[in-house]
């Protein structure tokens, strides 16, 4: 049995691999209530909880998932996990009913990063490769800095990993990582979720026949800043986190909220924000990678003051939180009674068309050279807030991206840092080009 768990707002992917009444967990989300319904539901022990590196980008349920179903957690000898756990090396093996589970060192991506390949009846069938090899692309080699080494050596040992361990497999041998599109770990991840060795050996660009120099310079150039909060969940991970269900929040009054001077963070969508909010909000809606644009956007150490339009929602907005390791949540509202409001204008791509508004295209640099708004100025969503004053304060601003839920949350930030004049694109530049009006495509 083999079941692929996969989580759009983080465009993660976890694994159950089990076997004879015998089941492993691998790089389990922080909420594991779905492996333990999974197991129960199909009559399973799980033996093992792995992981195939500390990852950074979201908080692992490792500890949690041991401590509730008695597992033995799995880390490569190189993590140096501060939690009771096997350490594994080249070859290692563990057994899983009839299933064998050989690890392979792949570093590169991270120091310690293991694929684990799954062999069956003698022969390799599987191969789960964490974030070393996705699907049309490969890790970033640029997240280890603060252990020692430098991009350059990361790369080069992610060669090595890839042409040493990965390629040498057979071309039938399914590939399984840890990430889809949408994930910051890597740079041109396909919206597949799976692959095999040989596809991706004919189509992987990352994969093609180059020298060693040549793709260490490639992996290097041009990598856009980890969010800030990559390294903080690396070393909870390292350490294990609490068990998610001690965070809580609870629902806080006006001046309760108002004397905390907390960040409001508004999980609505972008029209419901539009309509009215309290004043000084973050919109980062629910319905989008909600958790990676909190991390990349909301200081980690800030207090946040969720307001949704129900406590179900709130709940899930403190859950999905977690998931990246924002523990810091005082409560939550869903009344706008007793606040200052304000409201953000929302603007039709045809009405955007009869203007001469100055547009502000929030995507990323690739995005916005395949298709712009003529005039369009770029500034990527992650960068705006280190970028205001490449913006004229006295005129109004139009803010665009791809469907309109990263121009709202790029507007609320704008209205934050006291632009008074600033409306979002609904339909975004999809719209646009649907409309048939006009694109620009040089950067």
């Amino acid at each position: 049995m083999f079941k692929q768990f996969y989580l759009p707002c983080l465009a993660q992917a976890s694994y159950a691999i089990a076997s004879n009444g015998e089941a492993a967990i691998v790089d389990p989300r922080r909420d594991v209530d779905e492996y333990i319904d999974f197991a129960r539901d199909n009559g399973l022990t799980i033996r093992y909880v792995i992981e195939t590196h500390l990852h950074a980008d979201f908080v692992s349920g490792h500890r949690e998932l041991a401590e509730r179903t008695g597992a033995e957690i799995v880390f490569g000898t190189r993590a140096g996990a501060e939690l009771p756990h096997r350490a594994v090396r080249d070859g290692d093996v563990l057994r899983v009913g009839e299933l064998e589970l050989r690890a392979l060192e792949t570093p590169g991506h991270t120091p310690e990063s293991v694929s684990w390949l799954v062999v069956e009846d003698g022969l390799p069938r599987r191969v789960l490769t964490g974030d070393t090899l996705f699907i049309g692309d490969v890790g970033r080699p640029d997240l280890a800095g603060s252990r020692g080494f430098t991009s350059e050596q990361m790369a080069s040992m992610l060669y090595d990993s890839l042409h040493d361990k990965l390629l040498a497999l057979p071309d039938d041998v399914e590939v399984w990582p840890a990430h889809g599109a949408g994930s910051a770990c890597g740079r041109n991840i396909s919206k597949e979720t799976s692959s095999t060795i040989g596809v991706q050996r004919r189509t992987n660009y990352a994969l093609a026949p180059m020298s060693r120099e040549e793709f260490v310079n490639m992996m290097t150039t041009g990598i856009s800043a980890a969010p800030a909060y990559f390294p903080y969940d690396a070393e909870l991970n390292r350490r294990g986190a609490r068990p998610l269900s001690e965070l809580t929040a609870k629902p806080l009054a006006a001046d309760e909220i108002r004397a905390m001077h907390a960040t409001i963070l508004d999980v609505r969508d972008a029209a419901s924000f539009g309509g009215g909010h309290i004043a000084g909000a973050i919109n980062i809606g629910l319905d989008g990678q909600f958790a990676s644009w909190c991390g990349t956007l909301l200081r980690s150490d800030a207090t946040l003051v969720v307001f949704a339009a129900s406590a179900e929602k709130a709940s899930e907005a403190v859950m999905r939180l977690a998931r990246i390791g924002y523990e810091n949540v005082a409560g939550y509202t869903t009344s706008l009674d007793g606040f200052d409001l304000e409201s953000l204008e929302q603007l039709s791509v045809a009405q955007l068309h009869d203007t001469s508004l100055r547009v502000v295209d929030v995507r990323g640099p690739g995005e916005y050279t395949a298709g712009h708004v003529p005039d369009a100025i770029n500034i990527p969503l992650p960068e705006l807030s280190a970028r205001v004053d490449e913006l004229e304060r006295d005129v109004t601003l139009a803010v665009i991206c791809a469907g309109g839920y990263r121009s709202s949350a790029a507007a609320s930030l704008l209205a934050q840092a006291g632009f008074a004049h600033v409306i979002n694109v609904a339909g975004g530049t999809s719209a646009w080009i649907r409309e048939g009006f006009a694109t620009e495509t040089s950067g």
